[in-house]
């Protein structure tokens, strides 16, 4: 920056109190999950619930229901799951009066896109944990706790279907305190054991709620709020059963403590049933009320950036083909700092050149209109963003960088080629698109050339959708080899050349310029480590016990 230019002027008091008054209101947050655990209903029907909308759709719902809002890309429809994230904002009033902001980001629940939930998750302040009634924390759920804890994001526990057979609520509890560390803290207890839910003990006031199914669970569930003197008459031996259970939670010290909440010792837990709309008022009531709102930033030095300084924000993820009509590209920024007015000229960290707001979005799922400002939690899609990759700053005036988003340890490699020669700019362009998105990681060597890269990939279903992109969005189908690689490890480009010359081994050049060695088993990465220990080698994230 010049030095001869004046420092920006500090805002105004009126601007300063507007910008802390929209920050707190805002609640950004993530929901997390095991797959088939109801992620993507739960995130309907807290949408239904906040009157967004008036009918959920569900995926494999009956006849005449729509496809999930926030599951818009074909092959997520056709299959029923998530395979990209989406960003939902919707206004949200609390039974208290509270105007809130909600800003909703739908991560993919398919631990092969574990690093598209990754990049989700370095953009929220909160994040719901969704557990299935009857099967409790599962790998999926325990992988992304571990990345919350890492980033130190505070978590709420959700306990879904609670509508079908399943696990003792107690015995939930103990497992999650055991396996995660975490003292559960619930906020509502169940009327009526798993699979016959009739309601929620609110442990604040201490009444009964009792829910009233609807046609199919399409529309939000009617709530009856009864008194503790009336409860008995209205559930029997349910209600007696709760309060019995409740009290010996509160003699256990398992009451909901915010500081220990926000400082990652407690988790607060809620009984829902997203299926059927049930307990999802208490979950948006709950995550108003507890969630804390925007605070700041660490940059990649290590010091905070204020939600007052000066605009900045950063990209979590970029998505094409969110239009079949325009060969559109979005980045997804989540703001830190500042206030965000369309038409800015912001400065892009990585390369030091302008970047004009000209075409900033706001987006609700494949849905999109027009956004003039935002505010710190907001998240802004940026159109025509060529230039933008995930992990990358945006900032005005006061430089910041913030840190980047590591690229996660493949295990699942192929030989992609076109199968159309004549279309050989389609599938470099192609290729390049899928590579600055995070669809797969692309890798090069000069041996396999440049009409031969490799993908590599968490999971395998990240090649059917890069397959997919390829042949609908860019017009040029491609074949995949599967190659024998089963583990990725960082590799000094000194040692690099050595490395090659191995049985059973490759060396290929992440685009980031990363020179990763390819090992077929754990076993032979082990035989080449003990013959070989002066050569270089680091685990990437997520890793593993590879």
């Amino acid at each position: 920056m010049n030095p001869d230019l004046e420092a920006p002027a500090a805002p105004t008091s009126a601007a300063a109190n507007r910008l802390a008054a929209e920050a707190g209101r805002r609640r950004t947050f993530a929901v997390i999950s095991h797959p088939d655990a109801g992620k993507s209903t739960l995130t309907e029907a807290l949408v239904l619930h906040a009157r967004v909308i008036t009918e959920a759709g569900a995926i494999h719902g009956k006849a005449g229901r729509r496809a999930t809002v926030s599951d818009w890309m074909e092959m997520e429809q056709a299959r029923g799951i998530s395979i990209t994230s989406t960003a939902l904002q919707f206004p949200y009033t609390s039974p208290d009066g509270r105007e809130c902001v909600i800003n909703l980001l739908d991560p993919p629940g398919h631990a092969d896109f574990s690093a598209d939930t990754y990049r989700v998750l370095s953009a929220v302040d909160c994040a719901v944990m969704l557990i299935d009634a009857a099967k409790g924390l599962e790998p999926q759920t325990l992988k992304l706790f571990q990345v919350c804890r890492h980033r130190g994001i505070p978590i709420l526990t959700v306990i879904n279907k609670w509508d079908r057979p399943g696990r003792d609520a107690l015995e939930l509890l103990d497992e999650i305190q055991e396996r995660i560390g975490l003292k559960p803290t619930p906020l509502t207890w169940p009327v009526g054991i798993a699979g016959d839910f009739k309601g929620v003990l609110d442990r604040r006031t201490g009444n009964f709620i009792r829910f009233t199914r609807t046609a199919g669970g399409a529309t939000a569930a009617p709530e009856e709020h009864i008194a503790p003197d009336r409860a008995e008459e209205a559930a029997g031996l349910d209600w007696v059963n709760a309060v019995e259970e409740c009290e010996l939670l509160s003699a256990d010290g398992s009451d909901h403590d915010q500081d220990a909440f926000l400082g990652g010792e407690t988790t607060p837990v809620l009984f829902t049933s997203a299926a059927l709309n049930f307990g999802v008022n208490q979950l948006l009531d709950n995550l108003v009320r507890l969630a804390p709102p925007p605070n700041g930033q660490l940059d990649v030095e290590g010091t905070l950036r204020p939600v007052d300084s000066p605009f900045s924000a950063f990209v979590f993820k970029v998505q094409a083909g969110m239009d079949s009509a325009h060969r559109d590209r979005i980045a997804y920024a989540r703001v830190y700092s500042g206030t965000f007015e369309r038409g800015d000229v912001l400065t892009h960290a990585a390369t030091g050149k302008p970047f004009v707001t000209k075409y900033a979005q706001s987006v609700f799922g494949q849905q999109r209109s027009t956004l003039d400002n935002a505010w710190p939690g907001d998240v802004i899609g940026l159109a025509n963003a060529n230039s933008l990759r995930p992990g990358d700053t945006l900032f005005r005036d006061v430089p910041v960088e913030f840190p980047p988003i590591p690229s996660f340890s493949p295990e699942h490699f192929a030989v992609a080629r076109g199968t159309d020669p004549s279309k050989h700019k389609q599938f470099r362009k192609g290729i390049e698109q899928l590579d600055q998105e995070g669809v797969v990681q692309v890798l090069r060597s000069d041996k396999r050339g440049d009409q031969a890269p490799v993908f590599a990939a968490v999971g395998p279903m990240q090649f059917e959708v890069a397959s997919h992109r390829m042949a609908t969005e860019f017009n040029t189908p491609i074949a995949l080899e599967s190659l024998p690689y089963t583990i990725a490890r960082a590799v000094h480009p000194e040692d690099a050349a050595f490395v090659d010359k191995q049985v059973s081994m490759e060396v290929l050049t992440r685009t980031d310029g990363v020179m990763l060695a390819l090992f077929t088993t754990k076993w032979r990465l082990q035989g080449f480590q003990e013959d070989n220990p002066t050569v270089r080698l680091s685990s990437l994230v997520a890793a593993g016990e590879n």
